[in-house]
């Protein structure tokens, strides 16, 4: 059983937060996925190029760096230099939904998540880290909740930032998101076999972080969230 822990889910499920509580409680390293697919979505937008055009996307992958450090806070470098802030703007989570649909783009990336996920005991999140970046994890979890749910959660988010949106608008993101998702050819999101699906409309993040916790201890037997 290898001691790593993964989790996967939609867009707006609460991963990120989840998985970062989860590596904070045991002392694992975290590893962010979805950050390396926003480096190079990012590498994307600064080259001018549609991340959607796999001809275009393709030499900018070969010349491209991303290094990821696996710590809380994570950081992120891009050919060198850092952009860990960079990363988090719309037009960068957009361009990143795009730019994961190529093959060659999840293959590359997927190599390097191995490779750090391999060194030690790690917590990863993404959409197809159960299936296809560690099948063999020791615990996989699938957290899920309604589109509903999650464009209410982003929508907190949203406002938190100082930023107003429509909450319809949220919504037909999220399901244009989830389509690109579910329906890809290259490792498409779906629970992997023997994944624990985590059903959480209505929870808190705690109630989820909690809940996660509960499911690690059972599996092996360790660590503790207050």
């Amino acid at each position: 059983m290898e001691k790593v822990i993964t989790i996967d889910g939609p867009a707006g499920v609460g991963k990120s937060t989840t998985a970062k509580g989860v590596a904070e409680a045991l002392q694992w390293q975290y590893i962010d996925t979805g950050a390396m697919y926003r480096a190079m979505a990012l590498a994307a937008t600064q080259a001018g190029i549609d991340p959607s055009n796999g001809e275009e996307v393709l030499p900018v992958l070969e010349r491209t760096d991303i290094e990821l450090y696996p710590t809380l806070p994570v950081r992120i470098k891009l050919n060198g230099s850092e952009v860990t802030k960079e990363i988090r703007s719309a037009e960068v989570s957009e361009a990143s939904s795009k730019i994961s649909v190529h093959g060659f783009v999840r293959r590359k990336l997927v190599e390097l998540q191995q490779e750090l996920g391999r060194k030690q005991p790690s917590v990863l999140e993404g959409r197809d880290t159960g299936t296809v970046v560690f099948p063999n994890a020791g615990l996989k979890i699938f957290l899920d909740a309604s589109v509903e749910e999650r464009a209410a959660r982003r929508l907190r988010d949203y406002r938190k930032a100082g930023k107003e949106i429509a909450l319809e608008k949220i919504v037909e993101e999220l399901r244009i998101r989830d389509q690109r998702d579910r329906t890809r050819k290259e490792s498409p999101l779906v629970p992997a076999d023997d994944a624990v699906i985590l059903m959480t409309d209505g929870m808190s993040l705690c109630e989820q972080i909690d809940k996660v916790m509960m499911i690690v201890r059972e599996r092996f037997g360790i660590g503790d969230h207050s």
